[in-house]
């Protein structure tokens, strides 16, 4: 399989004819290879990794997440929390919107109330559906009540959950959005660009790179020639580990990684008849070999996960805590057996579909999944489609499995089993997109949400935890290594272990002689 879908960089060089050749690139612009468009980049609608990647740099948050996920003051200059329901939060002043416009409270207050006061649709609404009230007593003060404790409610105020925009932006903010983040919006064309300008006028230490240019390039060889040839500067985790280890090789060219919070999951349409039965999906996690996939496509750069929490967070289970699924292919038919299924002429016991995306990554993963699962008499049918389409199609339920990651700050806190599993999150209201109803996890997030002492909070967690490692709406498969590649041009380059793009922040272009 991987030998049929892997191509060497040397042999496509010949066929590409320039492609190896030597680019000078423009002046006083980074270009940076994305593999699909972002969907929406107002913080408030956009829930695609794009948006969210790119959308952080063109809006803040009010609270800013450290290394260690501590928060830190950011927009907002500090806070207190005058009782468990009352929220005050003081702005930093002269911060300019890339328009001129001076934010202000009435700006911040707007951001929130649009969420709910069908201004627009968003599927983040859900994370501030606790606001019962917001005031602004002054141009720099937000004061707000909320209908019960909401432990998550700063959390969801930081990196990537959430940006300040103009009072009175509507549904078409994406369309020109203008935020006071370190690099303002310049033009984008749906499946081509995206380009962004430095913001002059920003309140901190400002971006070196004058332009940044996002292109989109669905294709991770082509991504790969790009980068060989050296007419690209930066990719980030969009090319498989194959080609990231051949173009390690290439003397112009750097790779800088690090540990990553970044969790990929296959997804269940709970509501799909032919995976309704939990024992259906407790024999397809069995029936999967992590470990030889890590190895072979992940080239030993990721970690098993079982849990959307990434290691060492505060409120994660243990593994003890939850229930394994070893690779056991007696397992998996027994599981089958049990549940009705035996198998056809064929040998094939269940079929069903995975949609996925068009990106090589993916499509190789998919293809690994599909044999893994095919010695378990499991007919796995996979539909690729261009990202929008793919992504349409999982919000709208129209799917019976996907593979996908939660990205950013997504699966920092623990709210993400909220967002993902609450009978009160299917869409558009949050990300339950598998229809998963327990009312038993629904109790327990809500406990977890008004509790405010975080002893008893992670005790809900891990039970939660417990629950869904049983009833298996999801499989959390493995945390992947951030690396992105770049330039020798491009310096600086600090990768977090969210995966955004925040080290725009502070990389240089290197002056070209």
């Amino acid at each position: 399989m991987r030998s049929s879908l892997r191509v060497t960089l040397a042999s496509l060089c010949l066929l590409a004819m320039t492609a190896c050749s030597t680019n000078k690139r423009t002046p006083g612009e980074l270009r940076f290879l994305i593999e699909s468009s972002p969907n929406n980049l107002d913080l408030r609608q956009g829930t695609d990794a794009q948006s969210e990647r790119v959308g952080a740099l063109i809006y803040e948050p009010l609270v800013h997440r450290d290394a260690q996920f501590h928060l830190q003051p950011w927009l907002a200059q500090s806070w207190e929390r005058q009782d468990a329901n009352t929220w005050v939060f003081h702005l930093r002043p002269n911060v300019h919107f890339h328009d001129g416009h001076i934010m202000t409270s009435s700006d911040v207050a707007w951001t929130l109330r649009s969420m709910s006061n069908g201004a627009l649709v968003s599927a983040k609404a859900s994370a501030y559906a606790k606001i019962a009230s917001i005031e602004t007593p002054d141009r720099l003060t937000m004061i707000v009540h909320t209908s019960a404790p909401d432990a998550s409610l700063l959390f969801n105020l930081s990196d990537g959950l959430f940006g300040v925009v103009r009072d009175g932006a509507g549904r078409d903010e994406g369309l020109h959005p203008v935020g006071t983040g370190p690099f303002r919006f310049a033009s984008q064309t749906q499946d081509k660009d995206v380009v962004l300008e430095r913001h002059d006028a920003y309140w901190g230490e400002g971006a070196s790179i004058p332009r940044l240019r996002f292109d989109v390039v669905p294709d991770a060889i082509t991504m790969a020639l790009e980068m060989k040839r050296g007419s690209a500067d930066v990719e980030a985790n969009a090319i498989t580990l194959d080609e990231v280890a051949a173009l390690e090789k290439t003397p112009s060219i750097e790779a800088s990684s690090t540990p990553s919070t970044t969790v990929i999951y296959a997804q269940f349409n709970v509501a799909d008849p032919a995976l309704s039965d939990v024992r259906v999906r407790q024999a397809i996690a069995y029936a999967l070999d992590k470990p030889a996939i890590i190895s072979t496509l992940w080239h030993g750069k990721a970690i098993e996960a079982d849990s959307l929490l990434p290691p060492g967070h505060w409120a994660r289970a243990s593994d003890r805590d939850l229930q394994q699924y070893p690779h056991s292919l007696k397992h998996a038919m027994e599981l089958l057996d049990q549940a009705g299924l035996k198998p056809d002429k064929d040998g094939v016991r269940l079929r069903f579909t995975l949609k996925t995306s068009t990106d090589e990554m993916t499509r190789v993963l998919a293809q690994a999944v599909q044999q893994q699962l095919r010695r378990a008499g499991i007919a796995m049918a996979i539909r690729p489609a261009e990202f929008g389409t793919f992504y349409a199609d999982i919000t709208h339920g129209a799917f019976q499995m996907y593979i996908l990651r939660w990205t950013g700050a997504s699966n920092l806190d623990p709210d993400i089993f909220r967002y993902a599993y609450s009978s009160a999150s299917f869409p558009p209201k949050g990300g339950n997109r598998g229809h998963y109803r327990n009312d038993r996890v629904d109790a327990l997030l809500k406990q977890a949400a008004a509790a405010t002492d975080e002893s008893q909070r992670r005790a809900l967690y891990v039970e939660v935890q417990k629950i869904l490692a049983v009833d298996l709406p999801s499989i959390p498969l493995w945390y992947p290594s951030n690396v992105v590649l770049h330039s020798q041009r491009v310096v600086d380059v600090q990768p977090d272990a969210s995966g955004s793009f925040s080290f725009l922040r502070s990389a240089k272009l290197r002056q070209q002689k």
